[in-house]
């Protein structure tokens, strides 16, 4: 054999050998996608005008078509922090978006810290920051940092990028309604170069005289348009077109009202993270790491229009085609079987009563006349509901004693409360903490007790009747009901057996069976590996 021949051949055997290895390391990106207010019928409904990113992770993904939130507070913050832990309210803490802090007397953002200062990228005056100190149990994203790994989270509103990522990461921002990009000294000192220098040239006001116009032609939209109960944003009328220039005489923060509420933000959001991955080479060296991304828009759209709009629909086709930007970005960047992705959403929504023809609106302020009205003439005079935040009611500490001593009090509470025209059913907080009401053979009693936190959670616990709305908005969320809780819950990528699956799932399920199938090791979860997804490989 000639020595050019020979170290042909070594070089062919050492091309084998390397191929198995190669094909068996773990990927070195997770990327979590969010889609905030995303109904799982969504898919389904609306996919028609998907040609994208979206309609790729539904026919190359490993789709759970029957995925939800086993749990009843199904709302933005809680809904983060549950897919970033892998673990439900009752542990990771974040019970609603605000809840009423019986230390302080206030009624926090989930994410509010005192201690902490807002770091804008855009010259804003400071004001106070947010972080994760409310967060109970650490998420994906800061686990990824303490490998050695680099973690990033983007989104609109801080509530949705600090539940994803949790205390510590790279790079964490959200916008600020005044009109920038911030993040907060729980995450550095100053702005992430790489993102200053991304918002530098990439001035959100560059969109100013953009005009949000449907995408497809009238026809290929379902329902109509400027449907009865609707409602408006910014000033726009209930049909299309929708421009981001304010009003004329009205304050340049018009324009950010606006842009937040169109797709157009979706769209910076998806660039945003393609330059995250450029600028940090995530999931281009030794370590894993770990990008996270809310998309916002759907949400503030969805309250205001209801999911049968125009409006709805559109943004879909449109966020449709930035996730499909972003994942060619990924495959030529990272590697397509380099990364491992996971596609789901904080809750969904209910439709608006007046379209459904059936539930209504009740306030808390209506919550809190009735019950006074009630321990008044029992109690004497004095404040004794001290708050209702959405499901939960809190009692002054010496009313509560009162009524807890006695069965009967306790009996015209919750009578009183029934008779409210929202209220299904409601628990005394003390009875759902316990693990066998998180085990429940009831599902509502279940559903509430694995939103409930001991010490956060209220002292009476509304379940809210279906289609009824705990707001006066057009339409919202936040119930026990299929249109809040199921959601879509897709993983795609390496290692990944593509195909529909009917067996239960949970967005919880995301945070395991990614780090699974990174080989990361993890704390424990509430959620499960999807194991019957995912071909062999390293697992921990």
């Amino acid at each position: 054999m000639t020595r050019r021949l020979w170290l042909a051949s070594v070089a062919v055997v050492l091309a084998l050998v390397a191929a198995p290895a190669a094909q068996s390391r773990p990927p070195r990106l997770i990327v979590l996608v969010v889609v905030d207010q995303m109904r799982a019928d969504y898919l389904t409904a609306y996919s028609g005008g998907f040609t994208g990113g979206l309609r790729r992770l539904m026919r190359d993904g490993a789709w759970f078509t029957r995925a939800g939130y086993p749990y009843l507070n199904t709302v933005t913050c809680p809904g983060h922090a549950t897919i970033g832990t892998g673990t439900f309210p009752y542990r990771h803490g974040m019970i609603l978006n605000n809840w009423f802090d019986r230390e302080t007397g206030r009624i926090p953002y989930c994410t509010d810290d005192p201690s902490e200062t807002e770091i804008s990228y855009s010259g804003l005056e400071p004001v106070q920051g947010d972080s994760a100190r409310r967060l109970l149990q650490p998420a994906l994203g800061e686990q990824i940092v303490r490998h050695g790994g680099r973690s990033v989270s983007l989104s609109l509103k801080p509530r949705s990028a600090i539940g994803l990522t949790g205390r510590r990461a790279d790079a964490v921002v959200w916008f600020d309604d005044r009109g920038g990009w911030t993040t907060s000294t729980a995450y550095g000192d100053a702005p992430v170069p790489f993102l200053a220098r991304f918002i530098e040239a990439n001035p959100v006001t560059a969109d100013l005289d953009k005009i949000w116009e449907r995408t497809l032609p009238p026809s290929a939209y379902k329902y109509k348009d400027d449907a009865e109960g609707e409602g408006t944003v910014g000033e726009w009328t209930r049909t299309f077109p929708h421009p981001l220039r304010p009003a004329p005489g009205k304050a340049e923060t018009q324009f950010f009202t606006r842009w937040q509420r169109s797709p157009f933000s979706d769209e910076y959001l998806g660039r945003m993270a393609a330059a995250a991955v450029d600028a940090l080479e995530l999931g281009q060296r030794e370590s894993t790491d770990y990008l996270a991304v809310s998309f916002s828009a759907l949400d503030m759209v969805g309250h205001a229009y209801g999911p049968r709009s125009h409006e709805v629909q559109d943004l879909l086709v449109r966020l449709d085609l930035t996730i499909g930007r972003l994942l060619d970005h990924l495959d030529r960047e990272v590697g397509r079987d380099n990364y491992v992705l996971g596609l789901s959403a904080d809750h969904g929504v209910a439709g608006i009563p007046e379209q459904e023809g059936r539930g209504g609106r009740q306030t808390s302020a209506q919550v809190i006349d009735e019950l006074q009205k009630l321990l008044v003439p029992i109690l004497g005079e004095g404040k004794h509901v001290l708050a209702n935040t959405y499901t939960e009611v809190y009692l002054a500490p010496a009313a509560r004693e009162r009524i807890f001593a006695d069965p009967g009090l306790t009996r015209k509470v919750v009578d009183t409360l029934r008779r409210l025209p929202a209220v299904a059913r409601v628990f005394r907080g003390d009875e759902l903490a316990t693990e066998s009401a998180r085990r429940s053979g009831d599902p509502v009693r279940r559903a509430a007790a694995l939103s409930y936190h001991e010490g956060r959670s209220g002292d009476f616990v509304l379940v809210p009747r279906e289609h009824w709305l705990l707001s006066s908005s057009t339409t919202t969320h936040g119930t026990l009901y299929p249109y809040d809780q199921r959601v879509p819950v897709i993983v795609f990528g390496a290692r990944v057996r593509p195909g529909r699956y009917r067996q239960g799932a949970t967005p919880a399920d995301l945070a395991p069976t990614l780090a699974s199938v990174a080989g990361v090791q993890i704390e424990p979860t509430d959620g499960r590996v999807l194991r019957e997804a995912l071909r062999n490989g390293p697992s921990k």
